[in-house]
């Protein structure tokens, strides 16, 4: 059965929505780990290397924290699944280059792509709305084994420049932000604490429900649910019957 919405805006979570949470774990994890040292050594006086490294030290309330204890923090908050800013933002850094060089490749569900093209030629908007820096998004949507994909997406938004996943607030936000009415945005997630804020914020909600994914089990909450993009058909006011 499809899910049929009538919206102008579709936001989109990345991690077990749109790709495989294993892919994060497995993969690009442990990339991260092997180059936080690095990069904290090597480049610590670019300006989006030392705002993170402050962050981390404020943080941890150690003000004199140095890089081998930040590393260390930064591997502690990947074991927990932290959804610390300053761990996104070198995530973030170090991926961007990792897809830069072809050491990695995003991965995007099957039913995803043609789905968001689908989508976008119907008019419809696209953003991106996940915990990974806005640099990893760029990256992961500008290097799929699909090609360049954005030029799909109208904006990107992550904790530091909307806020936490779960708070309403940050839903709003991000309306004003991309000026499209609540009513009329729809928010593809597979948490359902982030469709609960989103709804919670007046827009509509699906919870996208794939085999294997860590909340699979839990169900969605009581909102829509799918378990493939091909099942939610979205127009626009006018576009169709």
């Amino acid at each position: 059965m499809s899910l049929r919405f009538a919206a102008d805006c579709v936001v989109l979570d990345i991690e077990g929505t749109t790709s495989a949470t294993g892919f994060v774990v497995d993969v690009l994890y442990p990339y991260s780990r092997s180059r936080f040292g690095p990069l904290l050594t090597e480049r610590a006086a670019e300006p989006a290397v030392r705002r993170a490294a402050e962050q981390v030290r404020t943080l941890l309330g150690e003000p004199a924290a140095d890089a081998p204890r930040i590393v260390q923090a930064l591997n502690s908050w990947l074991d927990e699944d932290r959804k610390a800013t300053p761990l996104k933002t070198l995530q973030g850094i170090v991926w961007s280059e990792g897809f830069a060089r072809g050491e990695l490749v995003p991965h995007f569900y099957e039913d995803v792509v043609p789905a968001l093209r689908r989508w976008r030629a119907g008019g419809v908007r696209l953003h991106v709305y996940s915990s990974g820096s806005v640099a990893a998004q760029r990256a992961w949507f500008g290097h799929s084994a699909q090609g360049d994909l954005l030029p799909l997406v109208d904006g990107l938004y992550d904790t530091e420049n909307a806020g936490p996943k779960q708070s309403p607030g940050s839903y709003r936000a991000i309306s004003e932000a991309i000026g499209a009415p609540p009513g009329r945005t729809l928010f593809l997630s597979d948490r359902p604490a982030e469709l609960d804020a989103a709804r919670t914020a007046g827009w509509l909600t699906a919870g996208v429900r794939r085999p294997g994914e860590p909340y699979y089990a839990q169900g969605t909450g009581g909102h829509p649910e799918t378990g493939s993009f091909a099942g939610i058909d979205v127009a626009r006011a006018g576009s169709g019957p």
